[in-house]
């Protein structure tokens, strides 16, 4: 019986590996969906909306918080809220089990002012983008940890109203598909949509690093999402 050649090998290892990235994102984005829906649904029904009615988010927030995630919740778009003219109902995976909530000073007057607006994984969703994935960064602000952001915008009656997020540390990301890499036979690595390298399985591609196109390689995207799967196109190419 006739053997698969080693081309037929390394695109069904690059299929897998691409279903796996898919897979593993969108695993994130979906619990973003919920977030989105079940805040969408408080800002139609309640008004005005305060802080107080947020907190009605914290059970599914505490549910999907570890594992991957290592943050999670709604930014409010500034004046949505009448208590509260800037305001994050986010929360954070601890060690303890549980939940610890990020406060950050959001006084417009303060010289230590967090305007969260500024930031891609913001300003993309409030500028139309439907998924977004930012960094990888090295996130100074909350955690210190080197960091993906994934947004998605929040509507309610067609207006925006802020931002559902989640915080996914690269080291975690990296466990859940460097071992499906490690099977492709050739250089292959993932990028996010500005082209940055979020894991790789050879040293010549580092993550952080940004890539711009190359021959030799080929993109493949996954699904929908803002993330692809490069791949050097030669079978024979070495992976150091």
């Amino acid at each position: 019986m006739p053997q698969p050649s080693a081309s037929t090998t390394t695109a069904a290892r690059v299929g897998r590996a691409v279903s796996r990235i898919g897979e593993t994102v969108q695993g994130v984005f979906t619990v973003l969906d919920e977030v989105r829906d079940r805040t969408a649904a408080l800002a139609r029904t309640r008004r005005p909306l305060t802080t107080r009615d947020l907190a009605a988010l914290r059970p599914a927030l505490f549910r999907h918080l570890g594992g991957l995630i290592a943050g999670l919740g709604f930014i409010a778009a500034p004046g949505l809220l009448v208590d509260a003219p800037w305001h994050l109902e986010w929360w954070q995976d601890d060690p303890s089990g549980t939940p610890v909530q990020l406060l950050r000073d959001l006084d417009p007057a303060s010289s230590a002012f967090y305007d969260y607006t500024h930031w891609e994984w913001y300003a993309g969703p409030s500028e139309g983008a439907e998924r977004t994935i930012c960094g990888p960064y090295v996130d100074y602000l909350c955690t210190d940890e080197y960091s993906l952001t994934l947004s998605v915008p929040v509507l309610a009656g067609g207006a925006f109203v802020g931002v559902a997020a989640a915080d996914v540390f690269v080291r975690r990301f990296e466990w859940a598909v460097v071992p499906v890499l490690r099977e492709v036979p050739v250089p292959a690595f993932v990028i996010s949509a500005a082209g940055r390298i979020v894991a790789s399985n050879t040293a010549k591609w580092i993550g952080g690093s940004v890539f711009r196109g190359e021959a030799g390689f080929e993109v493949h995207p996954c699904g929908g999402l803002p993330l692809s799967l490069v791949a050097a196109s030669d079978a024979n190419a070495l992976r150091v």
